[in-house]
């Protein structure tokens, strides 16, 4: 149990708070510019026949649109913490989402999708063994199942059934 004073020295200063906070929101606004961008290079078409990039254009825009609200509201609340180990946790994870996409279209869905599940939920999830195969299986099955026997979607994939 930690006392108030260890509590009080875990939090971060107040305008290191506020410098993270504007971070967080900097890369959120990035992310959703890119997005936008690369949305509008699909083809957005119009309301009645929206194109391929009409759906991640609109969300893309809410994403750049909230950072822009978070950077204005970025004062500290008083709930924030120092970046430490915990950071590294949400960095592994986002490395391992550009992984999956690498391999997503190279080796088809199945394995990448079973080893970012493994990874996810064994290595930073630290769940055991047996719940990490049952709920990374079951998991790829059912996207399987779900999107290219049951709606017929052109996902790369190695299985054929």
């Amino acid at each position: 149990m930690t006392t108030p004073d260890q509590e009080q020295e875990a939090r971060p200063s107040e305008s290191y708070a506020r410098r993270q906070n504007v971070i967080a929101a900097s890369v959120l606004f990035v992310v959703g510019a890119g997005a936008a961008l690369l949305s509008w290079q699909l083809g957005i078409g119009d309301l009645a026949d929206p194109g391929p990039g009409m759906w991640p254009l609109i969300v893309s825009v809410a994403m750049a649109v909230i950072a822009v609200v978070l950077v204005v509201r970025s004062a500290p609340t008083g709930e924030e913490e120092r970046f430490g180990r915990e950071s590294l946790v949400v960095a592994a994870g986002v490395v391992s989402l550009l992984g999956y996409v690498f391999l997503f279209e190279r080796v088809g869905f199945e394995i990448p999708t079973v080893a970012l599940l493994v990874l996810w939920l064994k290595l930073l999830g630290r769940e055991s063994w047996l719940m990490t195969a049952i709920v990374s299986l079951s998991a790829t099955t059912a996207i399987y199942l779900l999107f290219i026997t049951g709606l017929g979607v052109s996902l790369p994939h190695i299985v054929h059934f």
